[in-house]
């Protein structure tokens, strides 16, 4: 990487810096290799650390680069595909689900989860967790909050916990008519439950997919995921689905 100092820009200093690290990682980095550390870098670009800090957490939003436990600030992989959305509605675990049951327990939602199921700020809820991985790596985890109400015949079924429990509550939930569901899209910042699974850093970049699965006039189950945003990148189509494409223009250097 070179020394070139940073001359006087109309634009911020950080947003010049992010596209001279943008062209080094294109011509002398490789995918998955390390940095130096941000004393060598802001020395070598003239520039104060937190204004290199700007650059890389740009650079990171954007999915150039990753912040990982115990190794530093490393070349990041292209984009990979996930489809988020379809055409035709269906209930979460029906047979074409991507996503991976972890577990489920009745617990008290935020406030907000609450307030969109029309349900008891202190009533419990049944809340499973799900992940999901593509080509090998995990890129979103979700939190599914269903009200009793949507489930009343669960008590009858033996499976106190865990990942047979998420499927039983899934299996009751497909009972109701689904008529419709709606999705909106959200930047945010990884909260430490889910950052671990997704194995990033608490505060990392994320897109928070909120989903309402409407039946019988209401909302009958509100989903959080949390998907990686260095990972996924969103479109959306003429139809109202929301996929996650491999970014044509990203190569590996």
């Amino acid at each position: 990487m070179g020394t070139t100092q940073l001359e006087s820009v109309p634009e911020p200093k950080y947003w010049h810096l992010r596209t001279v690290l943008s062209e080094a990682l294109d011509s002398e980095f490789t995918v998955g290799e390390i940095l130096p550390n941000e004393r060598d870098l802001a020395a070598r670009f003239g520039v104060a650390r937190a204004t290199l800090r700007q650059a890389l957490e740009q650079l990171e939003l954007e999915g150039r680069l990753q912040r990982r436990r115990g190794v530093g600030t490393t070349v990041a992989p292209p984009r990979v595909g996930v489809a988020v959305g379809t055409e035709q509605h269906a209930w979460p675990g029906a047979s074409d689900d991507v996503w991976q049951p972890a577990d489920c327990a009745q617990a008290v939602p935020p406030a907000s989860v609450a307030d969109a199921l029309e349900s008891g700020r202190d009533e419990p809820v049944h809340t499973v967790r799900r992940s999901r991985v593509t080509h090998g790596q995990p890129v979103a985890a979700e939190l599914l909050y269903i009200p009793q109400s949507s489930v009343p015949d669960l008590s009858a079924i033996d499976a106190p916990s865990g990942a047979a429990r998420a499927r039983a509550v899934l299996r009751e939930l497909q009972r109701l008519e689904l008529e419709g569901q709606e999705s909106a899209v959200e930047l945010g910042s990884a909260r430490a439950d889910d950052a671990k699974e997704l194995d990033r850093l608490p505060g990392a970049p994320v897109l928070v997919v909120t989903t309402r699965y409407l039946a019988e006039g209401r909302t009958a189950a509100l989903a959080v995921a949390t998907y990686r945003a260095d990972t996924c990148r969103l479109t959306f189509g003429d139809s109202g689905g929301v996929e996650i494409h491999q970014d044509p223009e990203r190569r590996a250097s």
